[in-house]
């Protein structure tokens, strides 16, 4: 992204992070609920402590993947806690919204989240990748409460027909369905036919989140596969685009609200984000990746 855009998705939750020294809550905000500054600044907080809780679960196994797991740090925290309607002491409950999470790879916060949500004991992180451990270093439902289906095979989720997450056992239930995507799977020609498929059934109770953050395993996605004008090409595909900056929680949060007022046709956030979003040792590689520098 270049530098004038760069400045254009400037995060100003920024500046409220600085000396806040407030405890870490694991308090609901129910859908619906005014986004409040209390509401925002809390959620903020939450994110950035799950960056931290993420870095130790890697480094303590010496293996995992935090860029990625990083840049979609807001994303999930306003999902699980505000969004999306779940209920932990059933996991099986089946109005429950369902979160396809397809960059599988970025699970370390998966997990994190998932375990301050109430899912599984937040002590549970400690055994990340372990041999035998429910958190393996890719989601898997038989294993893990509150993963919906398994993730790793790249660019598979959206695809898979107009089925996609409505096995015929869901149709004609309350729940919401949402994708979670990495830009890098965005390289894959299934996921343009998916987009197609969706917007020929008017999938208009889709919405997809893509974690646009410029980087993949083998370099950026500008010099891998360029995605972009990435807007006009969901456009042209017949989607109602909404671009944010996937850092600014306040923004997260009305882009949320928004998906669920359109109609007629599926959904994409497009959340423009920080690989390594808050650690210092990633500062050059996100620095290449807006195009600021080769």
């Amino acid at each position: 992204m270049a530098g004038d855009d760069n400045d254009k998705w400037k995060n100003r939750n920024e500046d409220d992070m600085n000396g806040c020294t407030a405890e870490l809550s694991n308090k609901l905000y129910a859908y619906g609920t005014r986004h409040t500054p209390e509401m925002i600044r809390d959620l903020s907080l939450r994110a950035y402590e799950y960056r931290t809780q993420v870095l130790r679960m890697v480094y303590g196994r010496k293996s995992g993947h935090i860029g990625g797991a990083f840049s979609i740090a807001e994303i999930l925290t306003a999902l699980y806690f505000h969004q999306l309607r779940l209920d932990p002491e059933n996991p099986g409950w089946e109005d429950r919204d369902r979160l396809v999470f397809s960059k599988g790879h970025a699970c370390a916060m998966l997990y994190t989240v998932l375990a301050h949500r109430g899912y599984f004991p937040v002590d549970e992180l400690n055994t990340f990748r372990a041999l035998n451990s429910r958190l393996q270093g890719h989601p898997e439902p038989a294993k893990t409460p509150g993963v919906e289906v398994a993730a790793g095979p790249w660019a598979t989720a959206l695809p898979s027909g107009p089925e996609w997450h409505w096995p015929p056992e869901w149709r004609g239930l309350a729940a919401k369905p949402m994708l979670f995507l990495g830009d890098g799977e965005l390289n894959s020609g299934v996921i343009w036919e998916g987009l197609l498929l969706g917007a020929k059934f008017g999938l208009d109770n889709l919405t997809v989140i893509v974690d646009y953050n410029g980087v993949q395993q083998t370099g950026t996605t500008k010099h891998v596969m360029p995605t972009e004008p990435i807007t006009d090409k969901w456009v042209s595909f017949n989607w109602h685009v909404i671009e944010i900056h996937g850092h600014n929680m306040a923004t997260i949060l009305d882009a949320l609200d928004l998906a669920d007022e359109i109609h007629g046709r599926p959904v994409v956030i497009i959340a423009r984000t920080t690989k390594g979003k808050g650690g210092q040792f990633y500062g050059a590689l996100a620095t290449v990746a807006r195009g600021d520098s080769e």
